[in-house]
């Protein structure tokens, strides 16, 4: 750790009754912004069959839509508001940030044509940028390195939560009504949530869960306005861990956003299931399933690192390795009721990296940056991963499509899930740098 003030060790670290009170309504209300967020960010791929049929899109369309419009500006603006937020309010530019993203999507379901929904969608991206890196800053704040994994673990439950209501209102309501009603029923919700983050969330104090003292904050906080752009970049590559895990949790990201985008796409076109089906099979396993695995990976992070750091990663790692084959099986069967028994493990297993991931990142980055470093890993991530995986997936399928037709995406999605493994092989490395590392801390503080 690059920090001058002494560190605690961790488990020796005593909080307020104050702060552990009002951390776990903060990390609910924090999970529930990330539910929000992932909601009207996924929305436009649970209609976008009736969205290419309504102003006849190619997939390759849809992949620019779904993705790279929005990813490019939430991915780069994430930066710049993850410095400000390093030195100012967090919690007012979280409420401030979900005002903006719910309103550009209710602007989405009134857009015209394909040029002002991918408008529209360019607006979600810049409202969103200015949520994620703030969050995990204030969780690391209000949560010891040894509960982090398990905390962040329950934040990243609002990525399958928004999933599910993503799947479990978006078809059926696109089918019954119109996909632009879709949109206005996912965007307005977002304005009430803001109001509740800026009137009963408090901003936490910046150190306090590492076990710096009054004088050391202080110190940290006038560092704050030290920390450069350049130094939060050097850091991640610096420390292996870091670039491990940024690497691992890209091309993770990379297989999981271009799967989701399509995978309504996918239902219809392969296994003829209706809208108000997918909903009600795609919700419930990216919901529960997908909520289950991210808590079940965090927990045992936590739990299994307590012996052996390596395990933050390992865990990740292991479950990858498993869930390939079984992503694999699932596109390749034909039959759907024995799809799904290979998807549904994969989908708890799938779900284990955000919650281990992000608390190795704030557990080695120097405290005085967390939210800039947090918003880097988020730029490399989405600009890589979700501006170009789901486009990845659509050019791939346009090109298939003259010898496989339906089937297309199928295979284009089928290809795309093998990189899985060597994401997988990043974490195997994460977990060595990140026990050393943490090795190194435990030695200087």
């Amino acid at each position: 750790m690059t920090d001058t003030a002494t560190v605690a060790p961790a488990e020796s670290v005593v909080l307020p009754d104050s702060l552990r009170k009002h951390r776990n309504y903060a990390l609910v209300m924090l999970t529930l912004v990330y539910t929000s967020s992932y909601l009207d960010r996924t929305i436009v791929g649970a209609v976008a069959e009736y969205i290419k049929k309504d102003l006849l899109l190619s997939d390759t369309q849809l992949g620019l839509l779904t993705g790279f419009a929005f990813a490019v500006f939430y991915a780069t603006l994430g930066i710049p508001l993850a410095l400000l937020s390093d030195r100012t309010n967090r919690r007012n530019m979280i409420a401030g940030a979900i005002t903006v993203w719910s309103v550009m999507t209710v602007f989405c379901g009134m857009a015209a044509n394909y040029t002002q929904l991918v408008i529209a969608r360019i607006g979600v991206g810049i409202g969103e940028a200015g949520s994620s890196p703030q969050s995990h800053s204030m969780i690391a704040d209000m949560y010891a390195p040894h509960e982090r994994s398990r905390a962040l673990g329950f934040y990243a439950l609002g990525v399958y939560l928004g999933g599910m209501l993503g799947f479990l209102i978006g078809a059926p309501v696109a089918e019954a009504w119109g996909w632009r009603y879709a949109f206005f029923i996912v965007g307005f919700p977002g304005l009430l949530i803001a109001a509740l983050i800026y009137i009963t969330v408090k901003e936490p104090q910046r150190g306090l869960s590492d076990g710096l003292n009054h004088a050391d904050r202080k110190l940290q906080n006038f560092a704050d306005t030290m920390t450069s752009l350049g130094a939060a970049f050097a850091f991640i590559w610096k420390s292996k861990a870091c670039r491990h895990v940024v690497i691992g949790l890209t091309l993770t990201s990379f297989v999981g956003y271009g799967g989701v985008m399509f995978a309504a796409s996918f239902l219809k076109r392969t296994h003829d299931i209706s809208g108000l089906e997918i909903g009600l099979i795609l919700g419930p396993i990216v919901g529960v399933l997908g909520g289950a695995g991210a808590l079940l990976g965090g927990y045992l992070a936590d739990r299994m690192s307590r012996k052996d750091k390596r395990w933050n990663a390992w865990v990740i790692a292991v479950a990858k390795f498993i869930a390939a084959p079984l992503i694999l099986l699932f596109y390749l069967m034909d039959d759907f009721n024995l799809a799904l028994v290979f998807y549904l493990p994969a989908s708890v297993l799938g779900a284990f990296y955000l919650g281990p991931s992000f608390a190795i990142v704030q557990s080695v980055a120097p405290l005085a940056m967390r939210a800039t470093v947090a918003a880097i890993m988020l730029f490399i991530l989405n600009f890589i991963a979700l501006g170009l995986g789901p486009l990845a997936v659509g050019m791939l399928s346009d090109y298939l499509a003259p010898d496989y037709g339906q089937d297309s995406l199928r295979y284009a999605l089928m290809f795309t899930s093998l990189i899985n493994i060597w994401a997988a092989a990043h974490y195997v490395l994460a977990g060595i740098a990140f026990a050393a590392e943490m090795k190194v801390q435990g030695a200087t503080a």
